[in-house]
């Protein structure tokens, strides 16, 4: 399974983490606190609600949010015009974090020739010359 952060089947993952680590059924049941039916009925789920997805995260040792963090870096519109600053009381994240995974994701893109390094910039709003530069590093 690739890493497509357009269309994510968070079950997919989940099961596909399972099977990496071969870990017990016996020992998520009991971690998860549900019946082996109740898990494979998870692995089946396109969604599934964050309490739930945290408890994975953290008997699987991945973090499955990460793979919602990529997808809006990747696919949410850009920001409108500039906005004037509101104060947040909710916790303020650097917006762009580009993970390793994200990067192999756009020079695999780039290398297929699936899309160009200006559609790239025009897409998903990475800087042009922050994609020259993961090209340069990695041919490198």
């Amino acid at each position: 399974m690739s890493s497509n952060f357009k269309n994510i089947h968070i079950g997919q993952f989940i099961h596909l983490r399972v099977q990496e680590n071969g870990i017990d059924l016996y020992r998520i049941c009991n971690f998860m606190k549900c019946t082996e039916p109740e898990i494979f009925e998870m692995y089946s789920q396109e969604h599934l609600p964050t309490n739930i997805l945290l408890r994975w995260s953290k008997i699987l040792e991945y973090d499955f949010f990460r793979l919602y963090s990529q997808h809006l870096i990747l696919y949410a519109p850009p920001s409108a015009s500039i906005k004037e600053y509101t104060p947040s009381k909710l916790p303020q994240f650097r917006k762009n974090i580009y993970t390793k995974e994200m990067i192999d994701f756009i020079l695999e893109v780039i290398e297929k020739e699936e899309k160009t390094k200006r559609q790239i910039t025009d897409e998903y709003g990475i800087p042009y010359t922050t994609v020259c530069k993961w090209i340069a590093k990695h041919n490198k």
